[in-house]
């Protein structure tokens, strides 16, 4: 039997080439697999039969928009989780929904090896191959921009003399990857981090010092999850899909870094993603309502390390699934909502309303009707500091020691 190889398919150039490059180099069959996580662009049936034309066996598109929303986003929400705490982990949560849909491909296909796209420098190396490890550990991964050492002139000569039906020559000075929790773009002169971002880097958002009406928004949460937006129900994908029209026309969302990647190289790398951080931005604000002090304390440095998983390509890993229990249980009180004004590429709160909040008006108030017992202050100070008390009374008695000898 022909061995069979199942290949995450863009539609571009070098995936495109990939598959009679892979044809060439290991005499397999190609599978062809487009996943959709709101990315955008052409219609996923004219890049089924682009795949098809480029000599693909066989070619599936998957709409997993809603699937990718509700099952990678809303976690990331729960988790607050912006690494290095700026970046919402666009490209990272992509990338799990992805290897499952080419997992189930080649469980389907009875292939036994999966290719993808990228080079030997960047993170999504890893998260294709551990994902697929954790998944399937039987199946083999071959990328051929690093494998096969297909560069970008290789592809564009060996596309030109197959006469494959894909554009060559037209390049964008960028590497872009999006999906609908965001873009990321890079390369081109944006690697001199000296040089500012120019405004046709971006695409989501708007220029936020350009005037323009203020716009104001109530987020609605339940157990974490945004379920409405303005009072309307709404699903994952549409809060998203919505906040990243209201806030991007704002400028909100736009992130410029330099980044650790996994590999060890540090990247510059320009963001934007607005309906992530409107979300993130609120839910947090959500959680200091409703979350007890010591569980609060403890999530930010579970969601810190939640955050260093999925970037570093372990979503499926032990570890990153037993953290997930431990945040929806602290999401279990984070419902209400959170107002915000979104202007000048802030997304500002201004109000906050909960059922389950712990805040109370009577003990915070500091005018008539406090019911804070402020007597038991001092007793309590007084048990809060004993111990540095104690310590400091020894510290200054072996200070005395010593000037006495």
């Amino acid at each position: 039997m022909t061995e069979r190889v199942v290949l995450a398919y863009s539609g571009g150039l070098d995936t495109s080439v990939c598959i009679g490059w892979i044809a060439e180099a290991t005499g397999a069959e190609v599978i062809a697999v487009a996943v959709d996580v709101g990315q955008g662009g052409e219609d996923l049936d004219v890049i089924r039969k682009r795949a098809l034309a480029c000599g693909a066996a066989d070619a599936e598109v998957v709409d997993a928009r809603d699937e990718f929303a509700q099952e990678y986003c809303v976690p990331a929400v729960k988790a607050n989780a912006l690494y290095m705490d700026q970046y919402p982990l666009v490209s990272a949560l992509s990338r799990p929904v992805i290897v499952k849909h080419l997992v189930a491909t080649a469980e389907k296909h009875n292939a036994g090896i999966v290719a993808h796209g990228c080079t030997g420098k960047g993170n999504d190396q890893v998260r294709f191959e551990a994902g697929i490890s954790s998944l399937a550990p039987g199946l083999k991964c071959i990328a051929p921009v690093r494998d096969y050492a297909m560069t970008r002139d290789k592809a564009i000569a060996f596309a030109e003399a197959k006469g494959l039906p894909i554009a060559t020559t037209k390049k964008s000075p960028y590497s872009i990857d999006q999906n609908v929790f965001g873009r990321a773009v890079e390369t081109g002169f944006l690697e001199d981090i000296w040089n500012g971002p120019v405004e046709d880097v971006y695409e989501y958002t708007r220029n936020p010092a350009e005037p323009r009406e203020a716009d104001e928004v109530v987020i609605t949460f339940e157990q974490g999850v945004p379920v409405a937006l303005d009072g309307v129900a709404v699903t994952p994908l549409q809060a998203v899909q919505q906040l990243n029209q209201r806030a991007g026309a704002q400028g909100v969302g736009r992130l410029d870094m330099v980044e650790d990647r996994l590999v060890g190289i540090k990247s510059r790398e320009v963001y934007e993603a607005p309906g992530a951080i409107a979300l993130i931005t609120a839910h947090r604000e959500l959680e200091a309502v409703t979350v007890e002090r010591e569980l609060a304390r403890f999530k930010r440095q579970v969601q810190q390390r939640w955050t260093e998983l999925v970037y570093d390509g372990l979503w499926f890993s032990p570890l990153k699934q037993a953290l997930d229990g431990f945040i929806d249980e602290a999401n279990k009180y984070v419902s209400g909502d959170i107002r915000m004004t979104l202007h000048g590429g802030r997304a500002v709160v201004t109000g906050r309303k909960s059922a389950q909040s712990l805040y109370d008006f009577n003990l915070a108030t500091y005018d008539t009707g406090d019911t804070f017992d402020q007597s038991m202050a001092k007793g309590f100070i007084e048990i809060f500091g004993l111990s540095t008390k104690i310590a400091a009374q020894r510290s200054l008695r072996a200070q005395d020691g010593a000037a006495a000898q």
